[in-house]
């Protein structure tokens, strides 16, 4: 049975992985055969399950590992291409266009424009004390008129639009259990938009960050991803989500 890989494995399988990687995968530049999982290897294998359908964590498990010595390979769900022209993800414009967007201090007072993310969900709340990271993704996607999931619930992004990589601009849900009950999440989770990926951290553009809009660094050690999506343009148009959980 092929050993299970993950960032930072070493060794001849990495190196094997590598090599289908680079024949099945159109990867711009091919990967260094070198036998180190590294970021780069990581955004590869996340890419090849994406485009084979299998679930995105970036671990060359039992199903990923028949997926390559079997050959399969479907026509890449544009992928690489969305890295590649910012008029692909317009709504990060939106949101860069945010950046600064903040709680008032104190209950008797509440930023009007953070009351107007939640007109985008059921949820329609009339304070900014509320968690709010999911109505500004919703919002966000409404100002490029692609629908969202109607929900303030973070969760609700995992069963939206179609499974990405781990890419700039995916809707991108994370998760840690000891940040419950917390100013970001009364869950766990919180959804932005991928920003950026390093090799120990997910950099993620949102709201209610600091309680506010931003760019903030999570780190992997503490924060599981559990998915990134993307717009499945016609269906989005025609779906409405109401996931309270």
């Amino acid at each position: 049975m092929a050993t299970t890989l993950h960032l930072w494995s070493r060794g001849h399988e990495v190196q094997r992985l590598q090599k289908a990687l680079n024949k099945h995968l159109r990867i711009i530049p091919k990967l260094y055969e070198n036998g180190q999982f590294g970021p780069q290897t990581e955004a590869a294998v996340r890419q090849y399950q994406a485009s084979v359908g299998l679930g995105i964590d970036g671990i060359v498990g039992p199903r990923t590992w028949m997926s390559l010595e079997k050959g399969f390979v479907t026509h890449p769900v544009a992928v690489a291409s969305m890295t590649d022209n910012p008029s692909d993800a317009p709504w990060m414009a939106v949101a860069a266009k945010e950046i600064g967007q903040k709680e008032k201090f104190g209950v008797k007072f509440n930023n009007p424009r953070i009351i107007e993310y939640f007109v985008t969900t059921s949820f329609k709340a009339k304070t900014d004390e509320t968690s709010w990271c999911s109505a500004f993704v919703n919002w966000c996607l409404q100002q490029v008129k692609i629908k969202g999931t109607n929900s303030a619930a973070a969760a609700s992004w995992l069963n939206w639009g179609k499974e990405s990589a781990v890419i700039p601009g995916a809707i991108t849900v994370i998760y840690n259990s000891n940040a419950k009950n917390s100013s970001l999440t009364t869950s766990g989770n919180h959804v932005g938009f991928m920003e950026k990926e390093t090799a120990s951290h997910y950099r993620l553009l949102g709201g209610n960050q600091s309680n506010q809009v931003r760019v903030s660094s999570y780190p992997k050690s503490s924060w599981k991803l559990k998915g990134c999506r993307w717009p499945n343009s016609q269906s989005e148009k025609e779906k409405s989500y109401h996931v309270y959980v």
